[in-house]
Order: structure tokens, then sequence, then C-alpha cells
């Protein structure tokens, strides 16, 4: 493994690749990339001189397809762990050249269903060479519809949106410049299928920052970065630009496999063996030393250099009924315990002063206390800060309340700590309470319905008591989500895009700063409260992000513990990959740059139940989602 062993590290971008032309000897080609250091070859399948069109008919009988050598010359698990097929480069099924067009879909279909015949686990398709791209997506689906587990990389240069095309691909200077938009047409043709994936080309000029942070929501398996997009360092080595290496740590973050492309471009050191192998070459000495280790070596380089790779994304539902893996998960946010501690001590600060700490017991109720974390807090606020204290800690899950037993005797809780096994909102308490902790709440904030829990606990509160957290405020932003999309549309069904989801947000594109949504207070006096809200929302699209499609929207909380301890995950104030909640949109709607997207988003109350709506007005009109919380709500 050439990018080096990295501890927890079982990411597909340990894994780097080599771009190599076609050869008749691939056994030899495979050995000599392997040994040179490289994992796997992005091959071409056929040889790029074969058009259907050209082959002579000889009694019925067509030539022979001109592939590499048999599926016998490389044993299943070579061709399955160190190939990905590369579809012949000059196919254009949307030519105005009928021949051109018949021999690309013939060879197209040639060359993946030998790609299938050795099962590959991916091949790498060439971009449109044009604006248009409808008969190539019309191709690819059909293929895709039929297709076993093999991916199909679609190569899309990763281009600045306000390049002019002088390439003659993309057409001229007033027709689609931003690889995005036609990435984006070719994949709403094929219906987001989930094996239609992204192998970024990644050149000596990249976009900007907002405009590159929009490919990470995308489903970007590779990055292809060609020899010309590195520099030279003082020694005469290549090296990457401050940019460059950026883009390179984030792929590395999302899990995307680097391919490196392209000839030896820098005069390195004598010391440094010089190339005397050229990849067009029939014959090739496995001796000799790879032209582009130096290269492999820089990315390598930044590979080590990394921080630990942070957890994958997950995609989990919201639950009812916790489980004790999930309160374990929980439990394991130590800061979120300390800040809790925190806000505890200085309540008991605040509640008895100095002189009266001997005199003065403060009565706390930990209200939802689970396996007891939260009264481990309060307990250590009580010793440092020298306050007596008597609590009671209420918890519905039976299953919970054996756990908390068992600690208060295992603690030697039994005269500080009462247990109550019952829903707060039920309980009759024997005294009112100084202080009122809960950890209710949710990704959102209130999805776990703190509001409605706290509302019903407020009346053992005493009227000058303090309630941790005092006040929370969820959060909302547009995002690009392709994966968590796909997940939710593998279920092909209504419910699905209409349930709010948990999950660790890791490859995803934040298209806009966040922005307040509900903001709830406790405890709550007033005597015509409700927990209804509703609330319009206006993003903005940055100008240089270019194009982008909205998969969702992502979902945050900051909260006031008490006074100025707070704790949330809101991103700009929070650690990342905490988890958030998903809200999915039934068909992802598309944005320009510079433009506004407008969402409706609400909290119903019934008499049984809690849920959310939301829609679009702009740029599009989307459906309510979730009308009459028809397919998620809370129960109260």
């Amino acid at each position: 493994m050439p990018l080096g062993e990295r501890s927890g590290d079982k990411s597909d971008s340990r894994y780097c690749g080599v771009e190599t032309e076609f050869n008749d000897d691939v056994p030899r080609l495979l050995n000599f990339n392997l040994s040179g250091g490289f994992d796997f070859l992005v091959y071409p399948l056929m040889n790029p001189a074969y058009r259907p069109s050209l082959l002579k008919d000889h009694g019925g009988m067509s030539s022979a397809l001109p592939f590499a050598g048999s599926d016998l010359v490389l044993s299943p698990s070579q061709w399955s762990g160190h190939v990905v097929g590369k579809i012949s480069s000059w196919i254009d099924l949307d030519s105005e050249d009928e021949i051109l067009r018949m021999d690309s879909e013939i060879t197209l279909k040639q060359e993946i269903s030998w790609a299938s015949h050795l099962s590959l686990q991916a091949c790498l398709l060439p971009f449109p060479r044009g604006t248009s791209c409808a008969n190539y997506a019309r191709c690819v689906n059909q293929i895709l519809q039929g297709s076993s587990n093999m991916q199909l990389w679609l190569r899309v240069p990763l281009e600045k949106p306000d390049d002019d095309a002088t390439d003659g691909k993309l057409g001229n200077s007033t027709e689609r410049t931003d690889s995005w938009e036609l990435w984006n047409c070719f994949r709403l043709l094929c219906e987001h299928h989930s094996q239609l994936s992204i192998a970024l080309d990644v050149k000596s000029s990249l976009p900007s920052a907002n405009s590159l942070g929009r490919w990470f929501g995308e489903p970007v398996r590779a990055a292809i970065i060609h020899t010309n997009a590195f520099l030279t360092n003082a020694r005469g080595y290549p090296c990457l630009s401050k940019r460059h290496q950026k883009l390179m740590t984030a792929l590395f973050n999302h899990s995307i496999q680097i391919v490196i492309s392209g000839q030896l471009l820098h005069t390195l050191p004598s010391r440094s063996l010089e190339p005397a192998a050229n990849h067009c070459d029939n014959h090739i000495d496995s001796t000799e030393k790879h032209p582009l280790r130096s290269y492999l070596d820089y990315v390598a380089y930044l590979y080590q250099r990394m921080d630990p790779l942070p957890e994958q994304e997950r995609f989990e539902p919201l639950m009812d009924n916790l489980e004790a893996q999930t309160y374990e998960t929980f439990e394991k946010d130590t800061m979120k315990y300390i800040q809790y501690q925190r806000a505890i001590s200085k309540a008991l600060v605040d509640r008895v002063p100095n002189e009266n700490v001997e005199t003065i017991m403060t009565v706390l109720m930990v209200v939802g206390a689970g396996r007891g974390p939260l009264v481990r807090a309060s307990l250590q606020a009580a010793e440092e800060t020298g306050r007596k204290l008597k609590i009671y800690a209420v918890e519905k899950n039976p299953n919970a309340v054996v756990t908390l037993h068992s600690l208060v005797k295992l603690e030697g809780w039994e005269t500080l700590v009462t247990i109550v096994s019952s829903d707060m909102r039920c309980w009759d308490a024997p005294e009112k309470a100084d202080i009122l902790v809960s950890e209710l709440l949710g990704s959102f904030g209130d999805n776990e319905l703190s509001p409605e829990c706290l509302d019903g606990a407020q009346r053992f509160l005493k009227e000058d008591g303090i309630s941790i957290p005092s006040s929370y405020t969820s959060f909302i932003q547009p995002i690009t989500a392709s994966k968590l999309y796909n997940d939710v549309k593998s279920h092909r069904d209504l419910i699905h895009f209409e349930t709010a989801y948990v999950v660790k947000l890791h490859s995803v594109a934040r298209l806009a700063p966040t922005q307040p949504v509900f903001t709830f207070e406790h405890p709550n006096f007033s005597a015509s409260k409700s927990n209804e809200r509703y609330k319009k929302l206006v993003f903005h699209v940055p100008d240089d992000t270019g194009s982008a499609i909205v998969h969702g929207f992502a979902g945050y909380f900051d909260a006031t513990l008490y006074k100025d301890v707070h704790l949330g995950i809101e991103p700009s104030t929070a650690t990342p990959n905490m988890f958030a909640i998903f809200f999915p949109l039934r068909t992802p709607i598309c944005v320009q740059p510079g433009s506004s997207l407008e969402l409706h988003f609400w909290r119903c109350c019934g008499p049984t139940k809690v849920w959310y709506e939301w829609s679009v007005t702009s740029p599009i009109t989307s459906p309510i989602h979730n009308s009459k919380g028809r397919s998620y709500w809370v129960g109260l």
C-alpha cells in the first residue's frame, strides 16, 4: 500500500492508482505498476484504433474484437482488485456524424460487457464531448439498469465556471463552461443512479473554494491528478501548491482515491533513474524505476502527514426507544457533560452563597436521566463547589432505570440520589426543584420533544428555579448530499422522503450559511404558550459557487445551558462530523450562482404527536413534505 499505514484508516483514499495507455502485455504492465508502488491501473479495455464500422464481415463472422489478450491473462482477483476499465476516449454518442455516433454506442456497450465479464469493480467513462449528453446518458442509463454492482465513473474536468472553453470540447465561450452543469444534466437523465459516480480531473488551475466545495456533496469516487498540476520544489522534485495540497487533504478525508496521470515532467536529481518505460510500448522492463514514482511519493507524503481520518458518515433514522449502544454513543461525548457540569456549578453558586453552603440543601431534578451521566455531572459539580445537593433522577425507560439502580449502589449514592421510574409529565413530585436539568435536546434542538417535556415538568420547578438548558435554537442550511439522497431514494416510497434522519454529515456540500429557525426558552410561564412554529427562510448561493443541486437541508442546534455556557452542533461554533439532522427533498432542486432559495418550515403539534413540514417555493415550488405528519412524527 503506497500511501502508508495510518491507525484506524480503512478508507478507499489509502489506495492510489495510475492511468496507463493501451498495451498488449497486460500482466507485464500490471506487474510494472504494482512493483512501482501503485495499487491499481486505469487501463483502456480496447485498442484505441478500433472502430466497429471498419471491421470487415467475413462470411457473416465479425473479426475478433481488439481486446488486450483474454480474460485468462490475469486472475479474477487481479482483474477485480487491480484494474479499473477505461472506456475509449474517442466515443461521442451525441455526435451529428451518424457513423461516429453508432460506432460509439456499439463500442461503449461492447467494452462495458467485457468489463462486466472480467468482474471489474469500476469503469471510467469519458466526459461528454459537446454540450449535449442526452443519447450518451440514455445508453449509460440502459447499462445501469441491467448491470451488477460495477460502478461507472464519469470523468469530469474540475474547471473554473468562468473559463472559456478553448479546446473545442465544450463549444464556444457562449455555451456552458461549468462542467458541473453537464454532470448534473447527465445524472438527472440517469435518475440519480447510485452506481453512477464521478472521477474528477484535477489540472493546474482550480476554481474558487466555494466552487470546489460543492463537489464534496457529489458521489466523487476518484480524483485524477495530472503531472502538469505539479510544481517543482527547490530540490527538483514535484510538489503541489497550497491550494492543491488543501484539496488533496479534503479528497483523502472524503475517502476519494487518487489516480496519477500523465508523463514525467520534472527533471529529477541525477541520482534518480531516468524513465526508460513508455506506457505506449509493448515491452516493459519491470526492473526499471517507475517514471511517476516521485509523484506517488509526494502524494503519499501528503497522506501520511494528515491527522487520523474522521469517522465516515452514518445514516440512522430517529429512534424513540434508545438501546444500550445508543446510550453508550451519546455518553462518549465527554465535552457535553463537561459543559453541563460547568453550567450546574455556576447555577449552584448563584443559588447558594458561600456563607450558606453548610445550611442550604439544593434540590436538583434530572429529567430524562438515561443511564446517569447527568447525575454524575451534577454530583461532581456539587463536590467542586462545596454545595449540598439532593437529586431526583427521573427516567421513563425501564431498561435504563435498571442501570440507574445498579449505578446508585455501585457508587454509594443511596443517600444522595432518588430514582423515579416515570414519565416526567406524569410524575407527582414530593417537593419543588431549585434546578431542573435535562438532555432532551435532539440534533435539531426541539426534535425530541424537549419543549413539551420541559413544559410538563416545569410544574415542579420553583418560580425562581433554574432550567438547564435555559434556551435553544435550531438552525438549518441547504446541502448537496448525493449519498444521503440515494440512500433515501433506494426505499422507493414517499414515506422515506418525508422523514428526518439523524446522520453524521460527512460527504456533503454546504451551499449557504446556516440560519436560525425556532427558539424555545425554559422555564416558560406564559399563559398563551404554544410550541407550534413557522419560519420562512431565504438562502443566498454565493456568486462564485457555480450551479449546485440541493438534495435537502441539514439541521443543527445551539443551546444556552446557563448564562455563558453553551452547547451545540451549529457548524460555525461546533466540532465537525457531529450528528446532525437531514430533511430530504422528494425532488432535488438546482440552484444557480448568486440566486436565492426560499424555504418554509413548520413545527406542528397535535393531541398525540409532533411533526415537521417543509417546502421550497423558490427557485421552483416543491410539494409540502410530510403534510399532517403522514410519514414522520414523534409521539407525545
